[in-house]
């Protein structure tokens, strides 16, 4: 009989515009667009090998599988596994990392032009007649801020806060790092600094690291405190990161100057969340990962960490 394998939330990263044929070469394949807690153990009873990309795959759970040997993570973050229960389970966990580094570094910045430029305030202004019907050659409803000569600050100089620093250092920015490597790690554009002075010398503060118990509300009310009335802040890594309330009370107060984030705390967000309330706060749906180019290197690579697990090599392990 052939391994079973089964998707327990596929939906999001492929909407029926791809292919699971990679996966569907290694066993029984059975896709699941959606899955709730209470059917998790049900569907996944007699599965050799779970992909999941949000569903919560805890001890409680881990102990209904019987069959359970590997699980995939669709994603890079894996904080909805519960690795320590699956390592003692002799389960493995992979997941794929830098699939979609390119894609994250453009939404980051998509949202900073727009900050900065008004780009679809302007847009709309122009569809909706303002241009035809101006008095001038050109118009300006916001001020134009460039960015050349601005500091750009960063935490966490993975991946994709390399890309973020190595993006801002070609605009002319200057670039600045909370980080834990050593000078010598680093290009010498990035100048690394002590957590205070990131908050305080940054006009865009670009958030770029995993989220652990340690650095939950990294920018917190004591740290948005120190930040520039003009500062910007982005965020493409994970929602917790950023105490909610406290960046909004930021925003309404003006204290802060505005916000491009494409993570929130709670997804989908609750109806009540403060940031919704903020037209300063730029909001895209955690779509920065969702290239067609990253979605399918995502499907692609899950393959080949499963099929290295099978044969004996495993790969991208995170337990």
């Amino acid at each position: 009989m052939a391994n079973k394998i089964v998707v327990l939330d596929g939906y999001v990263a492929n909407s029926g515009d791809l292919s699971w044929d990679e996966l569907a070469q290694l066993g029984e394949l059975v896709v699941y667009d959606r899955t709730p807690r209470e059917q998790v153990a049900e569907r996944a009873a007699d599965a050799f090998a779970i992909f999941t990309n949000k569903v919560v795959i805890d001890k409680e759970l881990l102990e209904q599988m019987p069959s359970l040997r590997f699980i995939g993570v669709l994603a890079t973050g894996y904080n909805n596994v519960d690795v320590v229960a699956a390592r003692r389970k002799g389960v493995l966990v992979c997941n794929v990392p830098a699939y979609s580094t390119h894609s994250v570094v453009q939404n980051m910045w998509a949202h900073l032009l727009n900050i900065t430029n008004e780009t679809a305030l302007h847009n709309r202004s122009v569809h909706r007649g303002g241009w035809v019907h101006c008095q001038d050659f050109s118009y300006r409803l916001a001020p134009i801020i460039e960015l050349a000569g601005l500091t750009m600050g960063i935490y966490g100089l993975g991946a994709i806060g390399s890309e973020v620093a190595k993006i801002a250092n070609a605009f002319g920015m200057k670039v600045i790092a909370y980080t834990s490597k050593v000078p010598w790690q680093l290009p010498g554009y990035i100048h690394p600094v002590e957590k205070k002075e990131l908050f305080s010398q940054s006009d865009v503060l670009a958030i770029c690291s995993t989220l652990t118990a340690e650095n939950h509300h990294f920018v917190d009310v004591e740290a948005l405190k120190l930040m520039k009335p003009s500062a910007i802040i982005l965020n493409a890594a994970r929602g917790g990161l950023i105490d909610s309330e406290a960046l909004a009370e930021a925003l309404r107060e003006g204290r802060i100057f505005a916000a491009g984030i494409d993570v929130m705390e709670q997804e989908p967000p609750r109806v009540d969340d403060p940031l919704l309330e903020e037209a300063n706060c730029r909001i895209t749906p955690h779509i920065a990962w969702q290239s067609d180019v990253a979605r399918k290197a995502l499907i692609r690579k899950s393959a080949e960490n499963l099929k290295a697990f099978m044969e004996g090599n495993p790969q991208n392990v995170v337990n």
